[in-house]
Parts: C-alpha cells; structure tokens; sequence
C-alpha cells in the first residue's frame, strides 16, 4: 500500500464536473493498492497518517499532526501509483490491485480513517476525477507499508 500526502491550505475533488469531496486545511492523500495488500497495511497506514507530524505549530516546523490541529483529509484512490515504467513508454500496472480487491480495502482504509476523528472527504472509487488543491510549503511525502 503506498500513500503520497500532500499538505494543502485547501483541496477539492470532482466527478463530472460535481464537487464530490472538498476540504479546508488539511492534507490530500493519494492512495494506491497493491495486490498483496491487507488489513494490517491499512492499520499501519491510518495510524501513521493522523499522527504524522506535518504542522507548524508554536514557530515550530513539522511539530503538530492532522489530529493534534484538528484538520482534515481528502482521500482519492490512485491505482497508478503502482505504475511500472522500466521497460517501454507505456506505464504497466500489473502491479497494482484489481478493483474487486482493491474497493474493499479501499473502503476499510476510509472508515478506519473516519473512526480517528479527522473528518475525510472523497473522491470516487475507480471514477475519473479532478483534483484541485493549493499545496502548502510544498510538502510532498511519501508512505509505503
């Protein structure tokens, strides 16, 4: 399972021009799916995510986490994470979960995600979506289970 979170002063997603997640302060997070993927990557995953320290807080960087300022998440899934561009010029994703594996694990990541706390927002599973946000610091990170 891999994460790439991306800190941002606002975000929003939409399918079919229809804004179906928006946050305010928070962090967006791509998630990808790997075909040997679990429960226990989506625990480690969400544990590691809400208490990440990514936050200014008192002058100091990186010392506060989703869950200490109270911000939130928007969560898109992203198959393409697991793009393999090795060989050729066309991205393989022979790596990456198929949808009737993935959705399930994609859903338990989103209701662990909600039971912390944080309030979530998101895109649509397996839609093609548009994602808006403005990018703080930039700060780009990127988790693997």
């Amino acid at each position: 399972m891999k994460l790439v979170i991306q800190k941002s002063d606002e975000a929003s997603v939409s399918v079919d021009d229809v804004v179906c997640g928006q946050i305010n302060s928070g962090l967006v997070v791509l998630l990808g799916i790997s075909d040997e993927d679990t429960s226990s990557d989506v625990d480690y995953l969400v544990e590691k995510l809400v208490n990440m320290r990514l936050f200014e807080f008192d002058g100091k960087h990186f010392n506060k986490s989703v869950l200490d300022l109270e911000k939130e998440i928007l969560l898109i899934s992203q198959f393409t994470l697991y793009a393999e561009c090795k060989k050729g010029r066309r991205p393989d994703f022979v790596k990456a979960a198929k949808s009737d594996f993935a959705k399930p694990l994609y859903e338990e990541f989103v209701e662990k995600l909600c039971n912390t706390g944080v309030k979530v927002e998101t895109g649509e599973f397996g839609g093609m979506m548009k994602v808006s946000l403005i990018n703080e610091g930039p700060v780009t990170i990127i988790l693997e289970s």
